[in-house]
C-alpha cells in the first residue's frame, strides 16, 4: 500500500543545530537522524570544516509528527517564503512524479524530478501560490 506523508521542512541559515537543540527543549523533539554536508557523498573538497559541519538533512520526531531541517549550503541567506517548505514523502516513484508534475503547473521548478543518491525520485517545486514542496520518494524505488 502506498503511503503519503507531509512534513514541515525548515531551511536554516547555518543555525540548524541550535534550532534542533531549542526544539528538543521547547517541544520535546527527538532527533531521528542528522547528516552533515561533510558526510554527504560527492561533496566538493572546497568546503571548509565550518561548512562541512552544517546540517544537510535532519529529521526530528515530535509526538506523532516529524520535522525536517537543513542549513542552506554555505549558510547562505534563505529567500522570503522558503524558510518553511513542505516535504511530501511517498513510497512510489510514479506517484511522486505525478505530484511533482501537478504542482509545477503555473509554478516554478527549483530542482527537476529525478533519481538522487538519497532518493529514487526527488524534486523541488514552487507552486503557483508561492508554496515550495520537496517531493521525496522513500526506499530504493
Amino acid at each position: 500500500m502506498m503511503t503519503v506523508k507531509l512534513t514541515p521542512y525548515l531551511n536554516m541559515e547555518g543555525n540548524a543545530r541550535e534550532a534542533i537543540q531549542f526544539y528538543e527543549q521547547a517541544i520535546g523533539a527527538e532527533v531521528l537522524s542528522i547528516i552533515t554536508y561533510g558526510e554527504m557523498p560527492g561533496m566538493p573538497n572546497t568546503f571548509t570544516d565550518d561548512l562541512k559541519n552544517l546540517v544537510a538533512h535532519a529529521k526530528l520526531r515530535v509526538g506523532e509528527a516529524e520535522l525536517m531541517f537543513s542549513d542552506a549550503p554555505g549558510g547562505s541567506t534563505i529567500p522570503k517564503g522558503k524558510q518553511v517548505t513542505i516535504c511530501i514523502t511517498t513510497t512510489d516513484v510514479e506517484q511522486s512524479k505525478r505530484f511533482f508534475e501537478a504542482l509545477r503547473q503555473g509554478g516554478q521548478v527549483n530542482m527537476p524530478f529525478g533519481a538522487e543518491p538519497f532518493s529514487p525520485g526527488f524534486g523541488d517545486v514552487t507552486d503557483k501560490f508561492g508554496v515550495t514542496f520537496q517531493i521525496y520518494t522513500e526506499g530504493q524505488g
